[in-house]
């Protein structure tokens, strides 16, 4: 294993410790610290700044997903109080005309307290997504959870037609699963994944194997006209991908990060194709930084580079 890759499996392995996570967030100097490094990649930390950023966006011509973050609530009532922040982002983002999705981990409301509470806050999003005429994304957790997830948006698809889902190329259990899915409703992204997953049931990152399943996948997706996201920073994958995009189909869009798709979002945007940027933001982003910085490590020097410019 080459050192870059003991880095980036070191950082997923931070990634995972919650007890770490909240120890960062409760202390002042290593908030303040690890925020320097988390700031090139989060959106802000109140619904206020995310759509103000969003607004930017847009102006650029980028449709945006916003993602309110804090996986893994294992408390029910604070899984409730969090549903009100998504309920809050759906209500302000209309009321500014922000060209926005939705995006969440439904672990954050509470399916990992019990799966109905967690389909009950769910809906409740839906149902205001819904009225203000957003999309709702479900984002991708680790591989225990990946029945949860699609069980949620089976049941959710049985009422409304705006609910996606996120899908990981990298499993191998999504052979299975990407054709199930292209009988429901709703779009469908497309990541390649960046849990730390075991050999036996994922392809090891960086593979030739994954490479060749994110193709596959998303040479299905963009043939058979389904609403999709083709969700990578990868610019080689989307250039081999461009025979199978046609920019009038409106069924497809290309998504990369905030911080990420610097240069590869408006490269695709020149070609014609629809682009999306996705925001995150919210005090729990520990994990979520932790996961891009372990993609490519060298994005921590790069950060560092950053916080130090801003100091």
């Amino acid at each position: 294993m080459t050192l870059m890759e003991q880095a980036a499996q070191a950082m997923r392995t931070l990634a995972l410790d919650e007890e770490l996570k909240n120890r960062v967030a409760a202390d002042p100097v290593l908030r303040e610290l690890a925020w320097r490094v988390a700031e090139r990649y989060v959106g802000g930390q109140t619904v206020g700044e995310a759509l103000g950023r969003a607004a930017l966006l847009n102006a650029e011509g980028k449709s945006v997903s916003l993602d309110y973050m804090g996986e893994s609530c294992r408390d029910a009532g604070l899984a409730t109080a969090e549903t009100e922040v998504f309920l809050d982002l759906s209500r302000q983002a209309a009321a500014r005309g922000a060209n926005c999705s939705v995006s969440l981990d439904l672990s954050h409301i509470g399916s990992v307290v019990d799966r109905e509470l967690g389909l009950a806050n769910a809906t409740r999003l839906a149902e205001a997504t819904a009225a203000a005429g957003q999309e709702m994304m479900i984002s991708m957790e680790g591989s225990d959870r990946t029945d949860l997830i699609l069980w949620t948006h089976e049941r959710l698809c049985e009422r409304f037609d705006h609910v996606g889902v996120t899908i990981l190329a990298r499993l191998h259990r999504t052979a299975e699963d990407l054709p199930r899915l292209l009988q429901r409703p709703g779009r469908i992204r497309l990541v390649k994944g960046a849990y730390l997953e075991p050999e036996s049931i994922a392809h090891p990152r960086d593979s030739r194997e994954l490479r060749e399943a994110y193709l596959a996948y998303a040479t299905l997706l963009l043939n058979s006209g389904h609403l999709c996201s083709i969700a990578t920073h990868d610019l080689g994958l989307l250039t081999e991908l461009q025979p199978h995009m046609r920019p009038d189909s409106g069924a497809y869009e290309v998504e990369m990060l905030l911080g990420l798709g610097i240069d590869q979002l408006p490269t695709m945007r020149d070609r014609g194709h629809p682009i999306r940027e996705y925001i995150v933001f919210g005090a729990q982003w520990w994990l979520y930084v932790c996961n891009r910085i372990a993609e490519d490590p060298v994005r921590l020097l790069q950060a560092l580079i950053d916080a130090d410019q801003r100091a």
